[in-house]
């Protein structure tokens, strides 16, 4: 079972595709629930099955432009 952050987080979360391959989302954690995270990056509002998920942390804040 993995850790899921809290909503309102920058997060990073490993998860597999239906292919069986393993893509990233990077972003703000927008919502979880006990079968749902969506993180909203730079792909937009990406919705991931929770029984998908291989890992998933907090991570800092972006770094700002220069």
């Amino acid at each position: 079972m993995v850790a899921i952050p809290t909503p309102g987080m920058r997060v990073v979360v490993r998860y597999r595709l239906p292919t069986g391959q393993a893509t990233d989302a990077l972003g703000m954690l927008v919502s979880a629930d006990e079968t749902t995270l969506v993180v909203d990056g730079k792909r937009g509002l990406e919705r991931i099955d929770v029984s998908s998920i291989i890992a998933a942390k907090e991570v800092p804040p972006a770094p700002t432009p220069r």
